[in-house]
């Protein structure tokens, strides 16, 4: 099928063409075969060429995507006086926040300037920390949080810490393996990337490691011909993050993103996966076209990701939706800050809000995963909290 997507400019074009001989060079030294997670990473990660440690700009009208930082500054307005709850409730929790991938810096701007507008001491932190892999977006973030002295950047994960974690679609962007039941007899498939004659992409599959398809629940009913995605890195980064809270004595990790517990992810309806591409605000299914100018994402596993931070120690908090979950943070009230008889300030704000909680938008297409020890989410979370479906 032949993508109607608008045309990369030169320069681009070049860069992409330089990562696919990258991906091919590797693909030749692995004997003509790489799995689909290393081809994902690469796609996103190699140095300055993948999508995010590249220079094309991601995010925001001119981008890719619209993160919901970027949708409206209440997001981060109802973190941060959430952020400052927890602080106050558990006396285990330092008063300091780990953001993990923070894209333009969006986010934690408007954390910190929530914050520093609040006269309450409760409301100062010790630190906020940005893990970000990518160069060009850290250059971003911090040309927008130069007047924020008490932000630092990390390469990674710290081995301990205690206190708030945010993770703002950060686990769609972690590379997944992807698998297919074959035919008859075949069983499992790990597909992989590999090269046809004339250096194009194609997959190539290959039997699956058993431990692949163990996440699946109930893998023996699905048919032939089921393709979907598995998640390996993401369960690794989630049993490291249970052991930097452990060895913080404390901590709450907050996750929005996409995705649906295992349940519903792996229904014979989704029989073609979730993986998506998104190129200057077009989405389709693609992960060949032109090589580190697009995302690649899938829809995240929440059940794998709560017992992954269950088996690393942390206890699940709570699950739900992005607009049951914003809604009990205040967002609503922190709208009404502005009045609705200004009408010229009011209806943007209002319909910004509504983009982030409307179930026809992002408001049930996005949950929020929170896990954490010696914490506990105020008790009004509790009202629409799905950890049952998990």
């Amino acid at each position: 099928m032949q993508l109607q997507l608008p045309e990369a400019s030169v320069e681009a074009q070049r860069a992409s063409r330089l990562l696919h001989n990258l991906i091919a060079t590797e693909i030749r030294l692995q004997q003509g075969w790489i799995s689909f997670a290393r081809y994902m990473e690469l796609l996103l990660y190699a140095p300055d060429l993948g999508y995010y440690s590249g220079g094309a700009a991601k995010l925001g009208k001119d981008g890719d995507f619209t993160t919901a930082p970027e949708i409206t500054p209440l997001f981060g307005a109802a973190l941060a006086h959430l952020a400052t709850e927890l602080f106050t409730s558990s006396p285990s929790l330092q008063p300091q926040i780990l953001e993990f991938g923070a894209g333009s810096g969006q986010l934690a701007f408007d954390i910190l300037s929530e914050l520093a507008a609040g006269s309450d001491e409760k409301s100062a932190l010790q630190g906020y920390y940005i893990v970000e892999l990518s160069a060009e977006l850290r250059a971003r973030q911090q040309l927008k949080l130069r007047e924020f002295p008490q932000v630092q950047w990390l390469d990674r994960l710290p081995e301990a810490f205690s206190g708030v974690v945010l993770g703002n679609e950060v686990l769609d962007a972690m590379p997944v393996e992807l698998v297919v039941l074959g035919e008859q007899g075949q069983g499992w498939q790990q597909r992989g990337v590999g090269l046809s004659g004339n250096d194009q992409f194609i997959y190539i599959d290959r039997p699956a490691d058993p431990a692949l398809i163990a996440q699946i629940p109930e893998a023996d009913t699905l048919t032939p011909g089921h393709l979907t995605e598995v998640h390996p890195v993401a369960i690794g980064f989630m049993h490291s993050l249970g052991a930097m809270l452990k060895a913080g004595r404390g901590g709450v990790a907050i996750f929005f993103d996409y995705g649906f517990p295992a349940a519903e992810y792996y229904l014979q309806q989704r029989d073609q996966g979730t993986l998506m591409c998104h190129y200057r605000h077009h989405a389709h299914p693609d992960p060949f076209y032109m090589p580190g100018l697009q995302d690649v994402t899938a829809h995240v596993d929440f059940t794998a990701m709560a017992v992954a931070a269950l088996d690393s120690g942390l206890e699940l908090l709570g699950y739900s939706s992005q607009a049951a979950f914003l809604l009990e943070a205040g967002i609503g009230q922190l709208l009404l800050r502005t009045s609705p008889e200004n009408a010229l300030q009011y209806l943007p704000q209002a319909n910004a809000m509504q983009k982030l909680v409307s179930p026809a938008e992002m408001g049930e297409l996005f949950k929020v995963l929170v896990v954490g020890m010696a914490a506990e989410l105020p008790e009004r979370f509790s009202r629409h909290d799905r950890s049952h479906r998990l």
